[in-house]
């Protein structure tokens, strides 16, 4: 975390957080998502238009994927200051690129090591992580196809609805906060 936000954190403790308004795709880019996009449905919708628009702001993204950590309930976020900015996954809350030596690194630039590989019914990959859970990069597959092929990490199946709970995070914080009040 940025000395920065470490101090404006001591400065105003009590700033409320801030839900829906930042995604993460299974692209590992990061999406704004004003009032009339969340209007639309939620992030992981699929609905035209409900992801919202695209960061391109390099020094932005940077500035959230080394803020980024989730909280003891799973839910991941970005520390804007004072504030947490909760995260809307669209899959994982990591994005894993593997180069030709196949190291793994996060979207947000991380190096992890990785232990085992799961494919989910609709084909996709996941790596499990020293970092958690990721969603393989669709750019990647060939490249996990052939570490796969070395036995590199075991292939295992899973369901992706279960994911979440097997792996400790929130797709949603946004939705779970809105359960928690009506609960």
């Amino acid at each position: 975390m940025d000395d920065i936000v470490r101090q404006a954190m001591a400065k105003w403790p009590n700033v409320p957080d801030c839900y829906g308004w930042l995604g993460l795709d299974s692209r590992g880019q990061w999406w704004m998502r004003d009032d009339k996009t969340q209007a639309l449905g939620t992030f992981q919708s699929g609905l035209p238009g409900a992801k919202g628009s695209l960061l391109r702001h390099e020094k932005l993204i940077d500035f959230i994927q080394r803020n980024y950590e989730d909280d003891e309930k799973g839910c991941w976020y970005f520390q804007n200051g004072p504030q947490r900015v909760y995260i809307e996954l669209e899959t994982t809350p990591h994005v894993w690129r593997l180069s030709d030596d196949f190291e793994v690194r996060s979207q947000t630039g991380s190096v992890v090591n990785a232990v085992k590989c799961l494919q989910d019914e609709a084909g996709r990959a996941y790596l499990v992580t020293s970092m958690g859970l990721g969603l393989v990069h669709t750019l990647d597959v060939e490249r996990l196809a052939n570490a796969l092929e070395l036995g590199l990490w075991p292939l295992m199946e899973c369901v992706s609805s279960e994911l979440p709970s097997l792996y400790g995070y929130v797709t949603s914080p946004q939705v779970n906060m809105l359960a928690q009040k009506q609960a």
